[in-house]
């Protein structure tokens, strides 16, 4: 039996881009690149456990700007043309270099990815939300909601209509979406303040993230700190996350991301090609940009990118490997510990944006697959949970009132509200006392979820991220 659990948690987001009055916006390029890079490598990762017989536990977060992205049609068009664009350069690079035995070798490795990754799309006809949705139907994958439109809550809170839409619309959101209510909610920037536990109620959630000085600084204090989730007085669960497993995947100084053998992020393609040669695959006015085609490794925290060495994903993956081992041997280590002082089943809980894992660190898919397999296959120390899961297995827990708190600099507001922004929020607050952006009384329209016409614009004002 087991001596504790951990929780997988991913944050699936990016701000929403549509812009259907141009041809061409760069900034659509980050759906694109995550899709390619991130979300179709997710999924034929958990394809791969499932195809293997694994009965595997992920959580994952999909905040309604994201599922709106992948799921409308102008934006899966213009991925097509995108990605057969980057499609078309690969081949060219194949046929450039010939007669270079590692950039040949590194250009062939791309189009099999690329090809990959191309097959995946059209498998699940562009719907890669149908796709998520059906390793939740086996409970294999817990999907939680976010804000509306990821609304940094703690700065909205003096309107708490304003709180309370963000939340409500989200919900609605993901019914609309899932057919089912979210049990769980990734609070934007993992935001908490007190008070919201009981809007979160009134909107059916049940438990939420927070950082996990969001726990250590609770009161009363928390007699398991961070390994047991905690009640708050309406019965809305918090879990905390967990400093030692964050540091070991986050840090950009100890963190496995950084290791020398890893690829170099900032030394692409578009960038480093010559310009005539590069030009039909950068912006339309000639501006250079990244392809998403890299073939230089980290080599050194120092060096420059002209010192840079070629990359080899065959040692990259072995790497990815042995860190994923690594990682499952430290938790084992430490829910022995925690098992042995708190005398009972803790639960490490680790959550990280889902676009670290492939986008950000491209080897990142290949450790969360070797991770889960070593700790599904290769240990009995903890088991992988969702969270929902490990609250109907320990449904007691002690009640205390979370700190206030993020997962930003600081670890409070200091990010959101600084002088470079705090001219906006005048604005925003404006906005709200004029009209409630979710008026009672029109929460639906013709059976669908979704705000009133005159109000969307509100709730992508307050966007945590632009």
């Amino acid at each position: 039996m087991a001596h504790g659990y951990l929780a997988l948690v991913l944050h699936a987001h990016l701000p929403f881009v549509r812009h259907p009055e141009s041809a061409y916006m760069l900034e659509e390029e980050w759906l694109f690149e995550a899709i390619a890079e991130t979300y179709i490598p997710l999924l034929q990762m958990m394809e791969g456990w499932r195809r293997d017989g694994m009965d595997f536990k992920l959580t994952m977060s999909l905040t309604p700007p994201l599922i709106s992205m992948l799921r409308d049609p102008l934006l899966q068009d213009r991925f097509e043309v995108h990605f057969t664009k980057l499609r078309e350069l690969i081949a060219q690079e194949c046929q450039h270099h010939q007669g270079h035995g590692h950039l040949r070798y590194l250009t062939e490795f791309y189009m099999q990815e690329f090809a990959s990754v191309w097959a995946t799309w059209e498998h699940h006809d562009r719907d890669l939300v149908k796709a998520f949705a059906g390793f939740a139907e086996t409970n294999n994958l817990e999907i939680l909601t976010c804000g509306a439109t990821h609304g940094y809550l703690p700065l909205l809170r003096q309107h708490p209509e304003a709180v309370r839409a963000q939340l409500q619309v989200a919900v609605d959101h993901y019914q609309a979406t899932f057919g089912r209510s979210p049990a769980g909610i990734w609070l934007p920037e993992c935001a908490y303040y007190s008070g919201l536990e009981e809007v979160l109620a009134e909107v059916g959630l049940r438990y939420f993230l927070v950082d996990g000085h969001g726990l250590l600084y609770a009161q009363p204090r928390p007699r398991y700190g961070t390994y047991a989730p905690v009640f708050t007085e309406v019965g809305v669960a918090a879990f905390g996350r967990d400093h030692e497993s964050s540091q070991q995947v986050w840090s950009s100084q100890v963190g496995y991301p950084g290791h020398p053998v890893y690829r170099e992020f900032y030394k692409d393609l578009g960038w480093e090609a010559d310009y005539d040669y590069i030009k039909p695959y950068i912006t339309p006015d000639g501006h250079r940009k990244n392809t998403g085609i890299k073939y230089h490794k980290i080599t050194g925290r120092n060096l420059g990118l002209d010192a840079k060495q070629l990359y080899d994903p065959y040692w990259a993956k072995e790497k990815a490997a042995e860190h994923a081992a690594n990682f499952a041997y430290n938790r084992q280590q430490q829910i022995r510990y925690l098992h042995q002082l708190m005398g009972q089943e803790p639960i490490v809980v680790c959550p990280y944006d889902a676009e670290l894992f492939g986008h950000w660190w491209y080897e990142g898919p290949w450790f969360l697959d070797f991770l889960m397999r070593k700790s599904y296959f290769d240990q009995q120390v903890f088991a992988v949970t969702h969270l929902a899961d490990y609250l109907q297995d320990h449904p007691t827990h002690q009640v205390v009132q979370p700190a206030q708190s993020s997962w930003g600099y600081k670890g409070f507001h200091d990010y959101w509200l600084n002088e470079t922004n705090a001219w906006v929020y005048p604005h925003l607050h404006a906005g709200a006392e004029r009209r409630s952006p979710w008026p009672s009384g029109s929460r639906r329209t013709n059976g669908r979820a979704g705000p009133s016409s005159s109000r969307p614009r509100m709730l992508l004002a307050q966007a945590s991220d632009w």
